[in-house]
């Protein structure tokens, strides 16, 4: 592919640096960027019939809307919708997550024609559409901000970021879903405001709002006249503490102590056991919002051209490990779901400062073997507390020079 026309890679904090290590303007909010002081917002009130009107006038603009919709047998989905009352909000958590909006099950990256002895490369297109995604769960827009620092660590993944740039977040405020939630635990709740742009909560006849980035001002100000004064927060105040404490209710877990165990326990007998209920389908990494392993093959499409595409992939298959000289350095399931956890729990904390997971429970909900990750959580929380661990104190890795590889504190690769 084509070098001309690269933005500079973003550090862990999300800004870019040009030549010289001079601050280039971020063009994203990340929560050093988010409205008012300390990281406060500003608050208005959208009545029901509002965001009816609101939706028809991002639809009639040319603004693709996703949001929630009706996916049968008590199940929702995310999906582009072409009326207001297409979308399901307030419903169940949807099946998948946001993820493939911003990182698509399958893309490709450019592709390629012989042309006599030469080769024509035509690469994908860089822009992408205007889109809000509206009813988001806290959960998933959280996660996509947790994968900003992945996809702009040692390398700008322009794809991720010209659709992140391309995208509004609005998204409501969860009821607390069930017994497998557990955002509660992992530093996040059911009105987190992380990674969202607009944060929406269901009060009498409308929804408080809470503009919380640059982009979120800029969506209220297009459509000033859907938006009124903020109303009374207590009942908004009110609706978010109920659903904190019945999601708090599900895990009570202390991930500095869970992390501190992964790093002193890593061939503790405990992953056989666990390892017995894996099936290694990979089915939780489909669902999951922040799991991003992808495999990058050049598809042949007959004798003189093809395309080289990114495909979703996971670290829970024989296979991802595989060598060609037939080595796997995680030759077994114990080896695999040891590895999903500390990558989760341990090693992108120690990397960039916080958690790869974000507590929707999906996972659970998904797993033909009944692998119930809260449930995990608990056994390993208990393990912890009873055999108390150091924790080795972590920061962020900054990105590696000229892409060499620089091992993270504790080893973790």
């Amino acid at each position: 592919m084509s070098g001309e026309g690269k933005k500079p890679p973003m550090d862990t904090d999300g800004h870019r640096y040009g030549k010289g290590g001079e601050e280039e303007k971020p063009q994203m909010d990340t929560d050093e960027h988010r409205l008012g002081e300390g990281g406060g917002a500003t608050t208005r009130f959208l009545g029901r019939g509002d965001l009816e009107k609101l939706v028809a006038e991002l639809l009639g603009a040319g603004t693709r809307v996703v949001a929630p919709v009706d996916a049968g047998k008590g199940e929702t989905e995310y999906r582009v919708v072409g009326q207001f009352t297409d979308a399901k909000l307030g419903a169940a958590l949807p099946r998948r997550s946001l993820k493939e909006f911003f990182l698509p099950p399958t893309e490709e990256l450019f592709r390629w024609r012989r042309d006599g002895a030469g080769l024509e490369l035509q690469e994908a297109p860089a822009s992408f559409p205007a889109t809000v995604i509206l009813g988001a769960f806290p959960c998933d827009a959280a996660a996509v901000q947790t994968l900003d620092k992945v996809m702009g660590w040692d390398y700008r993944d322009d794809p991720w970021f010209g659709r992140r740039e391309a995208t509004t977040i609005v998204a409501l405020a969860c009821n607390g879903q069930d017994g497998s939630c557990f955002c509660t635990a992992v530093g996040l709740g059911p009105d987190a405001a992380r990674g969202s742009d607009l944060l929406l909560t269901a009060v009498r006849d409308g929804y408080e709002v809470q503009v919380l980035t640059a982009k979120g001002a800029a969506l209220v100000g297009r459509h000033a006249a859907r938006f009124a004064e903020a109303c009374d927060e207590d009942p908004a105040r009110n609706v978010r503490r109920e659903a904190c404490t019945r999601v708090s209710s599900n895990l009570q877990a202390t991930p500095e102590k869970i992390r501190g165990w992964l790093q002193a326990n890593f061939e503790h007998p405990i992953w056989k056991g666990i390892a017995l209920r894996c099936h290694g389908c990979g089915a939780c990494a489909a669902v999951c919002p922040t799991c991003h392993c992808f495999d990058i093959v050049d598809e042949p499409e007959g004798l003189a051209e093809g395309a080289r595409r990114r495909n979703w992939d996971t670290c829970q298959t024989p296979v991802f490990t595989l060598h060609a000289s037939g080595h796997n350095p995680r030759a077994d399931q114990n080896a695999r779901i040891r590895q999903r956890l500390n990558h989760k729990f341990r090693i992108y904390q120690e990397r960039f400062g916080e958690l790869l997971c974000t507590g929707c429970g999906r996972c659970a909900r998904a797993c033909p073997g009944g692998m119930d990750l809260p449930e995990l959580l608990g056994a390993l929380e208990k393990l912890a507390v009873s055999a108390p661990v150091p924790v080795p104190a972590s920061a962020p890795v900054p990105a590696p020079a000229g892409g060499a590889f620089i091992p993270p504190p504790g080893g973790a690769r």
